[in-house]
């Protein structure tokens, strides 16, 4: 049957006719078009859609085929169409999240399981070597002691409240390991931030600063289009986010502490604090439980310090109030570069 079906790419933004037979066919097959998906592989048997794939940078999407033509050689070809595809656009580690119960046809197309929550979602890779090799190399920056810590930080930006949370657990553990999660969805770049966490931290003793890494999951490309509760798609995000910290990250490290500051503004956030310590601490798992530490938030004049503070005074163009709670080098870097974007995307500057 696959060699009766012509396979090719489209561009879903720009081609709104066959976006919208990509999105029938899912909805056929009980499942939402997802709309960061940048390309499709899709599959005609004469005029007719019957297969897609989309492609979200290095995560492979929406996978769907005709349900009346399922149970033959469809599927494998479609898989093998969007593998080629990604591998053409220098795509060549791959992640896929599945209902658990189709994890096993994946593992037919060459996808190993990473992390599940039972019931919901399984989150693969394409290789059976990727995690191993990414927890041998943390494993060269294990160090010996009894309490290991490690915190894990968007730093959006790096503020006063950071660096007290990171001065304060390096004073408590034998050796600290910090994450600066490598994204960019976020206000300020990656590379922005890391260079003012690196700043910020140099004269901390006892401390490993890393960069981020595709095993720390991001709320801005964790799918939603296979869910039909819409209410739990950030649990799972979280949980499969935690999940790997778990398992492969905390062991390779030796970590057996992970600190994170109290959240007094941001529910998704204070959500998050009380989620890790569900999955790191009182889940069931082959991995040893991590504890959490939760250390109240340094204040200046008796409000938390807070780095969505920050971006909120940026925004209302009141950027001489940020000096107190941020470093200098994060001061300079906002009123020399990002003050003046923050205050055009809020109209108070011509563009």
């Amino acid at each position: 049957m696959s060699e009766d079906i012509d396979f090719y790419a489209i561009d879903p933004r720009v081609q709104p006719h066959e976006r919208d037979e990509v999105r029938q066919l899912l909805a056929e097959c009980d499942l939402d078009l997802e709309d960061g998906v940048e390309t499709f592989v899709v599959g005609r048997h004469g005029r007719r859609l019957v297969a897609c794939a989309g492609l979200d940078h290095n995560i492979v999407k929406c996978v769907a085929t005709a349900p009346d033509l399922r149970g033959n050689s469809l599927s494998l070809k479609l898989m093998s169409e969007i593998i080629n595809l990604a591998q053409d656009c220098g795509h060549h580690h791959l992640f896929l999240y599945t209902h658990p119960r189709n994890v096993s046809f994946f593992a037919g197309c060459g996808f190993y399981r990473l992390a599940e929550v039972p019931g919901h979602v399984s989150l693969m890779e394409n290789t059976p070597v990727g995690i191993a090799g990414y927890c041998r190399r943390l494993a060269g920056a294990r160090r010996p002691g009894r309490k290991i810590g490690c915190i894990v930080m968007n730093a959006n930006p790096f503020t006063r409240g950071h660096e007290y949370l990171v001065r304060l657990a390096a004073a408590q553990c034998d050796w600290l390991h910090l994450f600066v999660v490598r994204e960019e969805a976020s206000q300020f770049s990656y590379r922005d931030r890391f260079a003012l966490v690196q700043k910020g931290v140099a004269g901390i003793a006892r401390l490993t600063l890393h960069h981020g890494s595709e095993y720390m999951v991001s709320r801005a490309t964790f799918p939603d289009y296979f869910f039909k509760e819409k209410g739990i798609v950030g649990d799972c995000c979280t949980a499969i986010d935690l999940l790997l910290f778990r398992e492969y990250i905390a062991p390779a490290l030796g970590v057996t502490h992970r600190f994170v500051g109290t959240e007094p503004f941001c529910a998704t956030t204070r959500k998050y604090n009380a989620d890790m310590q569900h999955w790191l601490q009182q889940v069931p798992d082959e991995a040893a439980p991590v504890a959490v530490v939760e250390v109240p938030r340094t204040s200046c004049e008796g409000v938390p310090i807070s780095a969505s503070e920050v971006r909120r005074l940026l925004r209302a163009g009141q950027a001489g109030r940020i000096a107190s709670l941020v470093p200098p080098d994060t001061l300079q870097l906002l009123n020399h570069q990002y003050a003046p974007a923050f205050r055009r995307e809020c109209g108070e500057l011509s563009v």
